[in-house]
């Protein structure tokens, strides 16, 4: 009978994902998005390896957040705070608790908030009115739970509300999330529905706005007899184009005698495309309790690069500390030459900390007595 259950639950989750696949590549595909923060990095460790989803199944609470299929028993009272200085003034972080309950399963409940500053409110002749800040804000339900050795699945609610002066927006979305881990192999397999949602209340009245959806994949395994991990993550699968199309191309190069535009071939557009869904990344683990990352995202160096010089766009590296369950997390992503944000985590694993504690006091009694 459990293991009835166990494939009707597989089956389900296969059913829903399979029922809601054609439905948003043919609802969200181009335009501009409102709510984009909520594809920022929270994770030190995901920053350092692409920005986009990783499935490695392990004690880290910092990946919960993006990866709800990840929550576990493992994180039962795991604390993390996130904070990341973003570009100009912009700074945004992130605090989470994971919590297992005996009845209801694992859950992971994450605020997070972006601050974009103060800004000088003026009239249309430039006459400054005084100041208005500007913000976002999220507030998370995740649910994991493990159907098996095997099998693992998860989900997002996100409340959001966003401020910018006397705009406002309310918004509603979630994350639908699966993995397969084969611990004898030391691979991972996750696969998540991104996003999906819509405003309740709009900043405009009455004009409609789409939030950023995304189906992405990622694949991790650990070598057998070296110390390291790579990864190989598939983003914006709902849609194959990501470049920009004919003239609206920024970086088209014209011929110089007719001054027409010069289109790359067909070959080179191909394989454009198809690069810039994957995001490559490898972990270094030379000791346990060290982890180093690097990654490289080509989507985000083709956005980002300057023709007439080499730039580190693309590019991220991090590491992290484990040390008696405490993480500590840093990692840097470079988007443009002057715009390298930095990616601090730090969390905590109440309950094992206070057994540590626990077992020190029980030692030092046995040796007084």
């Amino acid at each position: 009978m459990p293991q009835i259950l166990k494939m009707r639950n597989r089956l389900f989750f296969a059913f829903l994902v399979a029922s809601l696949l054609p439905l948003c590549a043919t609802a969200q595909m181009g335009g501009n998005y409102i709510y984009n923060f909520l594809n920022f990095n929270q994770s030190s460790r995901i920053a350092g390896l692409g920005g986009t989803l990783i499935a490695v199944y392990d004690e880290d609470p910092s990946l919960l957040i993006e990866n709800p299929s990840l929550i576990g028993k493992r994180h039962h009272t795991s604390l993390l705070l996130n904070a990341t200085d973003y570009f100009s003034n912009a700074a945004y972080g992130s605090a989470l608790y994971s919590h297992t309950f005996k009845k209801a399963g694992s859950f992971a409940f994450s605020m997070q908030f972006v601050n974009y500053g103060k800004f000088s409110l003026t009239d249309e002749s430039g006459t400054e009115m005084g100041y208005f800040h500007a913000g976002d804000y999220a507030a998370t339900v995740g649910w994991g739970r493990q159907l098996d050795s095997n099998f693992t699945i998860g989900a997002n609610l996100k409340l959001i509300y966003s401020g910018y002066e006397s705009y406002q927006s309310f918004g509603i979305a979630a994350d639908l999330a699966a993995s397969y881990v084969n611990q004898k192999k030391r691979l991972a397999l996750s696969l998540m529905i991104k996003n999906l949602g819509s405003p309740i209340v709009n900043y405009v009245p009455g004009q409609f706005e789409k939030i950023p959806f995304d189906i992405q994949l990622a694949f991790s395994q650990k070598f057998k007899f070296l110390p390291v991990r790579y990864h190989i993550s598939l983003h914006s699968l709902y849609k194959w184009n990501m470049a920009y199309v004919g003239t609206n191309d920024p970086l088209l190069e014209y011929n110089v005698m007719t001054d027409e535009p010069v289109y790359p071939s067909k070959v080179a557009q191909f394989f454009d495309n198809m690069f810039r869904h994957v995001t490559v990344g490898i972990e270094i683990i030379p000791v346990k309790y060290l982890s180093i990352q690097f990654a490289y995202n080509h989507n985000r160096h083709q956005e980002m690069k300057i023709p007439q010089k080499r730039t580190f766009a693309g590019f991220s590296y991090g590491f992290t500390v484990d040390i008696k369950s405490i993480r500590i997390g840093f990692s840097r992503a470079h988007y443009a030459t002057g715009a390298v944000p930095n990616f601090f985590n730090f969390s905590v694993n109440i309950d094992a900390l206070s057994k540590m504690s626990q077992s020190k006091k029980n030692k030092k009694l046995e040796r007084i007595n």
